[in-house]
């Protein structure tokens, strides 16, 4: 069995190189940061926990840039994408973009991959 960390890399939170070491330090097997490009200012889609939607989600950093700085300051953990949203991303710069980090951080890279469940966030990339 294997264990893992999955953090919302903010402007306020620990940051993602920091958190990784701390992950590979421990014993840990892996990081793993989630995507939103943007929460929009007015939303009807429900939280899917219930409740307000936590903070996390209007102020978090992007996934791939938080994903390398955890790659260039760490050697062993995995480094995941929990989740990529796909279907808001453009598919050859995603591809660009994870084939990059995987090859910079030495084959560590897991991609998951997601629909979202904010509708009115995928409406702004046209879905």
């Amino acid at each position: 069995m294997e264990f893992g960390v999955t953090m919302f890399a903010t402007d306020y939170s620990m940051g993602p190189a920091e958190l990784a070491v701390a992950v590979e330090e421990r014993g840990l097997d892996a990081l793993f940061i989630p995507d939103h490009s943007h929460i929009p200012a007015s939303r009807e889609s429900p939280f899917p926990s219930g409740g307000e939607m936590p903070p996390d989600y209007s102020h978090n950093l992007d996934m791939f840039v938080s994903l390398a700085a955890a790659a260039a300051v760490t050697k062993r953990i995995r480094l995941g994408t929990g989740i990529c949203l796909v279907v808001e991303r453009d598919p050859i710069a995603t591809a660009k973009a994870v084939a990059s980090l995987d090859h910079m951080s030495g084959g560590r890279v897991d991609l998951g991959v997601g629909g979202g469940w904010n509708r009115e966030e995928m409406e702004n990339h046209g879905g």
